[in-house]
């Protein structure tokens, strides 16, 4: 469990709301608790971490429709879907929209847990994930404009000799050039320069 992960709680029963807010807040988590859709999606920020547990059925804005306007908003937030009334389509519509887990009220505790923790590894991984795209895109703006084009033909299979007359410049600047941007991006072989330009 990491302390800067957040459990957002998105259901519009009071009594089901606060109890699933104290369930994991004696567990250890830290949890923000919203009576609608719309509320949740007022207050939020596309830096927030951790994982949206959304009801389903709700007045207004449905689970659903929540889960759906996320993925709309580019959220890295993962979302697990609770219902008291569970049936195949929608269940297969939250998982088609990337739910870490459909839970029938009510639920075990235990399968709860798993799924947050799911959730949240998820969520680490994805924001690993972005970290190393936005570390790997700035590595790239650091090559100049000559040096990118040798790293694109580079990583397409080809060879400084191939290299040289494609950019009308000598064999010998092409493994300057090679040379220079392999530094710059902090890899020392080929294939670790195809793995950089890989990383999406």
């Amino acid at each position: 469990m990491s302390p800067n992960l957040t459990v957002f709680i998105v259901d519009d029963d009071p009594s089901l709301r606060d109890a699933l807010g104290l369930l994991l807040g004696v567990r250890g988590y830290r949890t923000a608790v919203f009576a609608s859709a719309e509320d949740f999606l007022q207050a939020f920020q596309p830096e927030w971490a951790g994982c949206l547990v959304a009801d389903i059925r709700m007045s207004g804005m449905d689970g659903l429709s929540l889960q759906r306007t996320l993925n709309d908003m580019d959220s890295l937030l993962p979302v697990i879907i609770v219902t008291g009334h569970g049936d195949v389509s929608s269940a297969r519509e939250a998982f088609k929209a990337r739910a870490v887990d459909f839970l029938e009220k009510p639920f075990e505790e235990d399968k709860l847990i798993a799924a947050i923790e799911e959730a949240f590894s998820m969520q680490q991984r994805q924001r690993q994930d972005l970290d190393r795209r936005i570390q790997r895109d700035q590595l790239l703006g650091e090559l100049t404009p000559r040096e990118r084009e040798v790293f694109e033909l580079v990583v397409m299979g080809r060879h400084n000799r191939e290299i040289a007359p494609e950019l009308n410049i000598s064999v010998r600047t092409v493994e300057v050039h090679k040379a220079r941007l392999m530094a710059k991006l902090g890899v020392d072989n080929v294939a670790d320069l195809v793995r950089v330009a890989l990383r999406d």
